[in-house]
């Protein structure tokens, strides 16, 4: 019996650790180590843009960002000249595990590193955009050039980042100080960063912004989007990850307004014509993740040896 619990125990061991690794791989492209990017979170001669008791550390540091990624995914897409940019110039399908540890690994550095390694961060991703451009049909029917750099184009993704964010925090996360307000106005700096003229400071902004989107007619569905979806819905997961991550995805869509459903040709899961607890499932997923990962991530850790190292903590 002994002989039988040890070789049990040894099985969720290896599991879990095999899960970690795979988890590490998925959000960070580095399976055991901690990313080089990550450690160098810890240098620099300034506190950053953000700190230990905002709101961007309360939300960014919680396992909510993982819906709220997804959903940004599929809000983001509703816009055909965002969805162009990345279906034209985007590794996402050859290697979209790459391009979303890249996303991370600016998301974190604007939200963890030193004002140099935010601002270092967004030169890079603004001179990659430099290149992004095309044309493509907006929901007239009419041809449109675009540029990643664009403006309006900017200001559409960073707008429904924060809808996103905000909105799976409030289902998934914690306390947040200040609120979602806060948070808006903290993650505001990342959207002057990237170029956005006059973000958005308050839920209410966002909120008029984006009922503004809506009204304009400039969202739409296409041949695109639904494929797209569908690359979002089935992404080349290892198996282990995949039963979690449809729960996920499920949990996702649920937390969307029913309008962006419609608009996504999506519905909330369902058994027949039962309804699945996509909220509480997910909840159980993210508490997985958060104790296969820890409850303190290393971009975090890496901030906080800098801000002892400049006497910001004691």
């Amino acid at each position: 019996m002994r002989q039988q619990n040890a070789a049990q125990q040894w099985t969720m061991v290896n599991f879990l650790k095999k899960w970690q690794a795979e988890l590490r791989m998925t959000f960070t492209g580095h399976p055991q180590s901690t990313p080089d990017w990550v450690l160098r979170l810890a240098e620099g001669n300034d506190p950053g843009y953000h700190l230990p008791g905002s709101a961007v550390w309360a939300i960014h540091g919680s396992m909510s960002t993982i819906i709220a990624g997804i959903r940004v995914l599929l809000m983001q897409s509703l816009h055909p000249g965002a969805l162009a940019g990345v279906y034209d110039h985007s590794g996402f399908k050859r290697d979209p595990l790459g391009r979303l540890a890249n996303t991370i690994r600016w998301i974190f550095t604007v939200s963890y590193g030193s004002m140099d390694a935010a601002q270092t961060a967004t030169h890079f991703v603004r001179r990659v955009h430099d290149s992004v451009k095309g044309s493509y049909v907006d929901a007239q029917g009419q041809t449109r050039e675009y540029s990643a750099n664009d403006p309006e184009l900017l200001r559409w993704v960073h707008v429904a980042y924060a809808d996103s964010f905000v909105a799976a925090h409030r289902i998934w996360g914690g306390a947040v100080p200040g609120g979602a307000d806060a948070y808006i106005r903290e993650w505001a700096q990342a959207g002057r960063l990237m170029g956005v003229e006059d973000p958005p400071l308050s839920l209410a902004e966002v909120t008029a912004e984006m009922d503004r989107w809506y009204a304009s007619g400039q969202l739409r569905a296409d041949e695109r989007l639904r494929e797209t979806i569908e690359f979002i819905r089935y992404p080349p997961l290892k198996a282990s990850l995949q039963p979690g991550y449809r729960i996920l995805f499920a949990a996702a869509v649920a937390s969307l307004e029913p309008r962006y459903r419609e608009l996504l040709g999506l519905e909330k899961a369902r058994f027949g014509p039962i309804p699945l607890p996509s909220i509480f499932a997910a909840r159980l997923v993210l508490a997985v993740v958060r104790l296969t990962l820890g409850r303190s991530g290393p971009s975090e850790q890496a901030a906080r040896t800098r801000l002892r190292r400049l006497g910001y903590e004691a």
